[in-house]
């Protein structure tokens, strides 16, 4: 197949980040009054873009969204966004694709700028040439805008050349409204159902699976 592009994306596919990410959203709910005792019951939050969370799940207007995000980034920017690790075989596939000549990207809805410090922050940022995510005002947080502004900026052409990985719908949705073909993982926060309804192109079920894909 001869993918040399490979995008990532960064929530429940790089890391798993669902407890920094759902104690940043109970914090912002409470401060409508809201009470989420399920932890389960947020982990919906964990990918999409937040604006679109708080208005689908809860109602809120667009207005009453963008403040609850300023609320969660009160939590998240100096709690919640180390609450969150990298999963078990990653970094050593990141070397294995780095040494077959792959170029990795990262294509996340979440602020570029927190991007960047957590792949930093766990030592994985040198494995990627270019980190995409969207911009604290809001703009580019739709998921086929990230990849592509990834795209753009890593002057790729070929797109039959690239891949996007991810574990919810807007990874595999986005992916089909740039172009380019999807993997979608079941190790992070969708499901089977909610991936192949999407149209992902593949679906693994683990890390080494991503491999057995990108190495043949």
């Amino acid at each position: 197949m001869g993918y040399e592009y490979i995008l990532f994306d960064l929530d429940g596919t790089l890391t798993n980040s669902a407890i920094g990410i759902t104690n940043s959203v109970m914090y912002a709910l409470k401060k409508y009054g809201i009470e989420v005792d399920d932890r389960n019951e947020l982990y919906k939050f964990v990918g999409p873009p937040l604006l679109d969370s708080f208005e689908h799940y809860y109602g809120f207007s667009k207005e009453q969204s963008k403040t609850a995000i300023e609320y969660f980034r009160e939590y998240y920017r100096d709690k919640g966004i180390f609450d969150n690790l990298v999963y078990d075989g990653f970094e050593d596939l990141l070397k294995t694709l780095k040494c077959n000549s792959k170029i990795l990207i990262v294509a996340t809805s979440k602020p570029e700028v927190f991007a960047k410090q957590i792949l930093e922050h766990f030592n994985i940022a040198k494995y990627f040439t270019y980190i995409a995510g969207s911009n604290l005002d809001g703009t580019r947080d739709k998921k086929s805008e990230v990849i592509k502004y990834a795209l753009e900026s890593c002057n790729i052409i070929d797109f039959s050349k690239a891949i996007m990985i991810g574990d919810r719908e807007h990874d595999i949705i986005g992916a089909k409204e740039v172009g380019i073909k999807s993997i979608g993982v079941l190790y992070g926060y969708g499901d089977r159902n909610e991936l192949e309804k999407a149209g992902a192109d593949f679906i693994v079920d683990t890390v080494a699976d991503i491999g057995k894909i990108l190495l043949i």
